[in-house]
Order: C-alpha cells, then structure tokens, then sequence
C-alpha cells in the first residue's frame, strides 16, 4: 500500500485557486493528503469547491488575531482517527499555524511555521541583526517538538510545511548573503541540526541526495524564479521508524500558482 502526502504554500489560498497552475493541480487528485500553508482565510471566506474537495474530507487553521494572515488546511480522503487545530501549548495558538491528523500508521503534522520578522533597528535607524519574531520562532519550534516527541513514544510522526528554514548552505542559491538573514540564521539552522539529530528524516535528502539547486520557494522581485534563486524551505520530516517506508519524494518546481511550489512524500506499507 502506497500513501502519497503533499504539501504547498499557497500564499493566499483565494489568489491561489485563481491561477490555472493552481486549478490543474488541485483539481488532479494525485495525493492522498494534501496540506497547504499561508490560506490567508477562514473557510467561511471559501466557495465551497475549495473548503470541500470532492473525495476528501478536509480541516482548517485558521488565524483567529488577524484576518488574512496566517493559516494551515489539510484535505485527506484517508479518515484520520483524531484531528487537532493548533499546537497545545496557549502560547502557540491563535495564528492556525497547524493542523494535525492522527493516522491508523502515523501522526501527520501540516505545519506554517512561524517566520522571523523585520529586522530589528537600533535609536538610529541601522540593523541590529536582530528579528523581531525569531524569540517567537524558535518558541514556537520548541513546543512543537516537544509534542511531536511525546506523540513519538506510540506513533511514528510525518510533518510537512513551510519552516521558513534553509537547513544548509545546498539549501539556497545565496548562502554567503543570507548568513545575517532570518531563515538562514545560526540559531534557526540550530533547531533543525537537533531535529535531524533526534531522528527526523529530510525525506527529499533522503531520496536524491546532495543534488544542488533544488528550491521550493523564489521571491517574486528580480526574476528570481527564472534564474532559478531560490531557498529550500518546505520539507517533509518522518522520524526514524519510517525511514524504510519512503518510497520516493519530490519538489514540483514546474507547478505555479504561488511564489512557493508543492513538494511531495510517497511512503510504502
């Protein structure tokens, strides 16, 4: 048995779903569990042919502090035993930055994880080299882990998502310009050291290895799409129970619709 996982930031699930790159894939029924990132609406904003997708059941994060921002969706034509809207922890909850999905095999996580924010400045106006929301990121890492660990001692775990992290320098077309700059910062590098660490498995490194040039999301200034300069930032993780269950994983950088592209996980039972 074959279970095929994808996961896409859309940037806006509304602009999304107007744009024929986003129309063809939605509308292939390829995967068995689609997670998206960033809806940026609550269901209530949706036509009903995105908050319910023929054949899947389907849940929504969405951010309750700001309207537009934010938000995580799962559509799954597998039945989860359980389904979960947020992280446990209160402190954690409010932007819909999760959804979770227990399986009959595997606890399945969508994830928005948070970003770091705009530079901080000092009384005359030049960077500090500090983020205003990296505290909150690496917060919001830790409580996740420590769930995701605990749900670990029953269960395997597969999480998906944009974690707004380039793990290593093959992770992005510019490291050398990047190293001062959220989502390629030591301490952000840190936490996913420890994750793979823990036994969290990079499923695409896993599959194909240090082939280079390999992004998930380009910036839309400067054609940075078209010249290809773009960071890894979307993964899927399993831990370690699964690794023998990955069959095969990828990064569909054809597919448009969003300044990020969808990746996928296809593990085998």
């Amino acid at each position: 048995m074959e279970i095929r996982l994808a996961s896409w930031n859309v940037n806006g699930i509304r602009a999304a779903s107007g744009k024929d790159g986003f129309k063809q894939w939605f509308s292939e029924d390829r995967y068995d569990v689609i997670g998206f990132q960033e809806t940026k609406a609550d269901p209530s904003q949706l036509p009903e042919s995105l908050v319910r997708k023929s054949g899947y059941e389907s849940w929504f994060a969405s951010s309750t502090v700001k309207k537009g921002y934010s938000g995580t969706a799962v559509y799954s034509r597998i039945k989860p035993l359980k389904a979960e809207i947020e992280l446990p922890d209160p402190e954690f909850q409010g932007e819909g930055r999760i959804v979770h999905l227990e399986f009959e095999r595997f606890h399945f996580f969508n994830g928005y994880f948070p970003n770091g924010g705009a530079e901080i400045l000092d009384e005359k106006g030049k960077p500090t080299g500090k983020f205003k929301r990296v505290p909150y990121k690496m917060g919001f890492f830790e409580s996740f882990f420590e769930y995701a660990q605990k749900l670990r001692e029953k269960k395997p775990v597969v999480v998906c998502g944009d974690f707004n992290i380039a793990h290593e320098p093959i992770d992005l077309a510019r490291p050398k310009l990047n190293e001062q700059n959220t989502g390629f910062l030591p301490e952000e590098r840190a936490f996913l050291d420890r994750f793979v660490a823990a036994g969290y498995v990079d499923t695409f490194r896993k599959v194909h290895g240090d082939v280079p040039d390999q992004y998930s999301w380009w910036s839309y200034r400067m054609r940075a799409r078209e010249k290809n300069v773009g960071w890894r930032i979307d993964y899927f993780f399993v831990s370690d129970e699964l690794e023998g269950n990955i069959a095969d994983a990828c990064i569909e950088s054809s597919v448009t619709g969003s300044d990020h592209c969808p990746i996928g996980l296809t593990l085998r039972f």
